[in-house]
């Protein structure tokens, strides 16, 4: 389906819980009070938003959080997923802690790829980020996912005087192993208007100093807006997803589901469309409305290049990201 703008959209990021095993400082560094189950969505009514999704041209789901592994029943909803008729891929994002646990059966109910967010090599910088010592954990889960051939990209987001100077040995896990390393602009969404973000074009410069001449890649490596670059030597490639300084809303694809129910058009702003009564009350004809109504309702771009325009008040533990 396209939105107002003739932009296809044809993926959907999907938030199953608020909850997190982790406190990071651009998340929720104090914790939050958790919404109540009831008002969070059951298994079947996320797959049931992904059925009619797919109905119209859906066909990427992103499987988002909080944590989404700490969520009872994540594994079996990626099943359920994966199972729909129109869905082309499944894939997850998580902090990690928990895939080296849950990554064969991952794997058995047919995951496409996975991201894994890592701000630092670092174990005093990572409790630092997350307030937990649990890197050891996250490595040992990328490692499990490499040998499982399962794609992996790993997902940063640099910080002024946090881990700005660690972006080299993050690069260098591209060299060392079969995966993408990604840089993300810090949006200024919950505690993040509070910190410090750093460029992505000063980042590139830094890396073309180092490494010589990068190279533009042209093929896909995703659902998303990342610019990927190969280095010589290197088995994967570096990604930069850059909201603020290098603008993409006129390709964005995207439209998200809350794990409370919620329809944002984008991330940017507060707007929403509750789809939750639909589900609880109506028919799979209402969701599929409301689905239509939120796509085609979708704004030309966002504006985190100017904070104070910036509606949505949120933490991104509870929007999904």
């Amino acid at each position: 389906m396209k939105d107002h703008y003739g932009r296809t959209i044809d993926y959907l990021r999907v938030s199953i819980t608020d909850r997190c095993n982790l406190r990071c400082r651009y998340c929720m560094p104090h914790g939050i009070e958790w919404v109540p189950m009831e008002e969070i969505l059951t298994l079947e009514e996320i797959t049931e938003v992904c059925r009619q999704a797919s109905a119209l041209g859906i066909r990427k789901i992103k499987i988002t959080g909080g944590e989404p592994l700490v969520r009872k029943g994540c594994i079996d909803l990626i099943g359920m997923l994966t199972s729909l008729p129109g869905i082309e891929q499944v894939t997850l994002t998580t902090n990690g802690i928990l895939l080296k646990e849950y990554a064969a059966d991952l794997k058995r109910q047919g995951l496409h790829a996975v991201n894994v967010s890592l701000d630092t090599l670092n174990p005093d910088t990572y409790t630092k980020i997350t307030g937990a010592s649990e890197l050891s954990r996250v490595l040992e889960g990328i490692r499990t996912m490499e040998a499982l051939h399962i794609p992996l990209k790993i997902n940063v987001v640099l910080q002024q005087n946090v881990n700005a100077g660690e972006w080299k040995d993050l690069v260098l896990l591209a060299k060392e192993h079969l995966l993408d390393v990604r840089f993300i602009e810090l949006m200024p969404i919950g505690y993040g208007k509070e910190l410090s973000p750093i460029s992505n074009s000063e980042l590139l410069e830094k890396l073309t100093f180092t490494f010589g001449s990068l190279i533009p890649e042209e093929r896909p490596h995703g659902n998303g807006p990342a610019r990927y670059y190969r280095i010589e030597g290197f088995q994967g490639s570096i990604g930069f997803i850059s909201a603020i300084h290098g603008k993409f809303c006129n390709q964005c694809n995207r439209i998200r589901l809350t794990a409370t129910g919620e329809l944002k058009p984008c991330l940017c702003y507060g707007d929403h469309i509750s789809i939750k009564k639909a589900l609880r009350t109506g028919s799979p004809e209402d969701v599929r409305q409301l689905l239509t109504q939120a796509i085609y309702q979708k704004p030309a771009a966002h504006c985190f290049e100017t904070i104070s325009a910036v509606t949505e008040t949120n933490e991104m533990s509870r929007i999904g990201g």
